[in-house]
């Protein structure tokens, strides 16, 4: 599944083309995905302008003019095709593979102001699309609940240490709890951790005096995050799987892994001499190396 590199990487290759359009027509092609469309979804969206295209987590959100807001979630396969008024692609990155998209699996089709067409395909529909007021965003079953956002200005060593203080569990298991930490996945749980040096099975409280306060790898393992999600947008996320870009190109993050997916192989911090191990932690293979994460 992508993960929040990815989405906001998706997200800044709808941007151009969507923020700002009007929705002239909307084709809604089945009557669900993971969850039924809402009642008259395509006709409530036709007409209406885009006014801004954020992200919560991994969830991507269109503002509109009428106050509703557009929520979107790639699930496991989900992408969105981006079509200029020409009908050609735009320039594709280094890792550009063809696009082998099923044309049956071309589930919602929008037709903007500027000429632009975007398609959200999805091969497995685990993917979801839901319409809600926009001031009742942070009520809705989307984002009730859900934590603080990683990359937002509310995350800090201090946040960190509040929200770990006196838990037993995992600081990974924790890390991936979205009623702590929206966002967060695997791929970048493993690599943070590992760039901490903070091994994944020690309890999350240890990050946190007995006062709940910040202990200085609170705020080292606070800002090893937000770095290690900066790359990867900025370098166009993990492109695993089935993921790729609005312009079909991949991205290279994959290719700075430290640690995840590197089982056998010599530890890249220097001076460790040690190498990368594999384990499972609730189901989920995690990466590190036991001799320099404590």
């Amino acid at each position: 599944m992508p993960e929040l590199p990815e989405v906001e990487t998706v997200r800044r290759g709808l941007q151009p083309a969507m923020e700002g359009a009007r929705l002239l027509r909307v084709e809604q092609r089945r009557p669900d995905l993971r969850f039924p469309f809402p009642q008259d979804f395509a006709q409530r969206l036709a007409g209406r302008t885009i006014t801004s295209l954020s992200r919560r987590a991994k969830y991507i959100i269109a503002e509109m003019d009428d106050g509703m807001a557009l929520i979107m979630h790639l699930g496991m396969s989900g992408r969105f095709i981006v079509t200029d008024p020409q009908g050609g692609a735009r320039e594709p990155g280094d890792f550009y593979h063809p696009d082998g998209r099923e044309r049956t699996h071309d589930h919602v089709v929008f037709h903007l102001s500027n000429g632009a067409t975007v398609t959200y395909n999805d091969t497995r529909r685990f993917g979801l699309m839901d319409i809600a007021p926009r001031s009742a965003l942070a009520g809705t079953r989307h984002f009730k609940g859900m934590g603080v956002e990683p990359l937002g200005n509310g995350f800090d060593g201090e946040t960190l240490a509040r929200l770990f203080a006196g838990k037993k569990a995992p600081l990974k298991a924790a890390l991936l709890d979205q009623r702590l930490v929206a966002g967060l996945g695997n791929i970048y749980v493993c690599e943070a951790l590992f760039r901490a040096g903070l091994a994944p099975k020690k309890p999350a409280g240890i990050i946190a005096d007995r006062k709940g306060g910040p202990k200085p790898a609170a705020h080292a393992l606070a800002a090893i995050i937000r770095a290690v999600l900066n790359e990867a947008i900025e370098a166009g996320g993990s492109t695993l799987r089935d993921y790729a870009h609005t312009d079909g190109s991949l991205g290279y993050f994959q290719h700075r892994f430290r640690v995840y997916d590197r089982e056998g192989e010599a530890c890249l911090k220097q001076g460790c001499g040690g190498h990368v191990r594999r384990m499972v932690q609730s189901g989920r293979s995690t990466f590190y190396c036991a001799t320099c994460q404590k």
